[in-house]
């Protein structure tokens, strides 16, 4: 993406992951903070870093009218802009297709927030967007209480869906709107839970440590030591995993679906008699799909290429390989680092 200029407005987790992303592949990606910064500075230096490297900074007022003169003339040179605030702030600081059109009629303006740029102006942050499209309710044991997952899965999922649109709308070669909402992007997730109400009645439930609703076994179990995750989607795999638990019986998905409390105490007894790492070690040379229930700190150990420099920061890098490309990972802007917009395309050094 190098000579690609894209500016942001945004704040905490979903627009500024959506940017980093393509400042990984090669954008020029310019930060539009206003005089206190982005409030994720005040969570910590490295939780800004993980979603803020390799960009520029630059300070803005945007409800004065020297700050949007100078939007404008951020505007003018750039291919894209990306906001994630409420529509009413949107509109408020010009930050639509419709306002900035007038400098740059090509530019594609990206707006991430809640419920769409028409929609609800109610606050709409990770977990209440969870809670409110049935994600929490179907996450969490049957006899215990809804629960979320332990990271911001709608803020990465929708920020991953807003650079698409994002590079779309450029590819088209026409400037123009485009709208995410962590609502919809959630919803769009649900695919065949929801498909699976839409057309045929069925009520998405909870199952217990994490079963597929399709899918048996597909789910958690635990071992004599730790807990297997096990995922058999098909025949071929069910066959090289039961010869290898001594497990009879079962040979098709339809069987395994209609008798799922036998398959199910079958598997959890055979895997009883070994570690969940035992198990891994058995099962992956027969290609079936298995993994030992890791910590975080275990998995980044165990994969160190994922793991990148960005100056003083060790952090996750970009999950797009593209061959014969290498990101440049630089440290994170300091507040303000590269000035305010002068000139149409530059900026000068603070």
């Amino acid at each position: 993406m190098a000579g690609i200029r894209v500016l942001e407005v945004g704040h905490l987790l979903a627009g500024p992951y959506a940017t980093m992303m393509l400042a990984d592949l090669g954008a020029e990606v310019t930060k539009i903070e206003p005089p206190g910064g982005d409030i994720s500075r005040q969570v910590g230096d490295a939780y800004f870093a993980s979603l803020n490297r390799g960009k520029r900074s630059v300070c803005l007022d945007l409800t004065t009218g020297e700050g949007q003169a100078r939007l404008g003339e951020l505007a003018s040179g750039a291919h894209a802009l990306l906001v994630n605030m409420k529509p009413s702030v949107i509109r408020r600081l010009g930050l639509t297709y419709a306002d900035l059109k007038r400098w740059n009629e090509r530019i594609v303006c990206v707006a991430l927030t809640g419920f769409g740029l028409n929609g609800s102006d109610e606050p709409a942050f990770d977990y209440v967007i969870q809670a409110a499209t049935g994600v929490a309710a179907l996450t969490g044991d049957p006899a215990g209480p809804p629960t979320l997952p332990g990271y911001s899965a709608a803020d990465n999922s929708s920020g991953l869906t807003a650079a698409l649109g994002l590079l779309a709308q450029i590819v088209s070669g026409r400037g123009g709107q485009v709208e995410v909402s962590l609502r919809d992007v959630m919803l769009s997730q649900l695919n065949y839970r929801a498909s699976a109400y839409l057309n045929e009645g069925v009520e998405p439930r909870r199952l217990p440590l994490g079963a597929h609703s399709y899918y048996v076994p597909a789910q958690l179990f635990p071992t004599a030591e730790g807990h297997l995750a096990l995922f058999i989607t098909h025949d071929g795999f069910w066959k090289s995993f039961a010869a290898e638990a001594g497990i009879e019986g079962f040979p098709t998905m339809a069987e395994r679906a209609e008798h799922r409390a036998e398959v199910l105490a079958a598997v959890t007894q055979a895997l009883a008699g070994d570690t969940a790492a035992g198990w891994e070690s058995r099962l992956r040379p027969l290609g079936t799909p298995a993994a030992v229930v890791r910590t975080l700190s275990e998995s980044l150990t165990a994969t160190p290429e994922a793991v990148v420099r960005a100056g003083g920061f060790r952090l996750v890098g970009s999950p797009v390989r593209v061959a014969g490309y290498e990101p440049d990972y630089r440290p994170p802007p300091r507040l303000g680092e590269h000035g305010a917009a002068t000139a149409v395309g530059m900026v000068t050094e603070s």
